[in-house]
């Protein structure tokens, strides 16, 4: 059985918006994803940061809208998440905190 997606929006003391996303992430919700990550950047000009910490699956329509963001997120994952987030590239082309269990996210 599938969990649906959560997508909460929130910002951090220091002002930086944050979206957290919880449960599945795949091709029948990727379009709210978007929609959600689009609203939480707004016209703030500093990085969003998507919290992937409780994300149970991810498949390549969520992992297409992350790196179409790429340059205006920050993520933060689970060593769950790390190869998959590794081979499609994205550790390249943005920040990703939380894969090493040794590191603070």
């Amino acid at each position: 059985m599938t969990t649906p997606l959560t997508l909460t929006p929130d910002r951090r003391p220091d002002g930086t918006p944050v979206l957290t996303a919880a449960g599945e992430i795949d091709m029948s919700n990727s379009a709210d994803l978007a929609t959600a990550v689009t609203t939480a950047l707004g016209d703030d000009s500093g990085p969003l940061v998507v919290d992937l910490t409780d994300v149970e699956y991810l498949d390549s329509a969520g992992l297409s809208i992350l790196l179409s963001y790429a340059d205006r997120i920050e993520v933060i994952a689970t060593p769950l998440l790390g190869p998959v987030l590794t081979i499609c590239g994205l550790t390249d082309l943005t920040t990703v905190r939380g894969l090493d269990p040794t590191d603070p996210a």
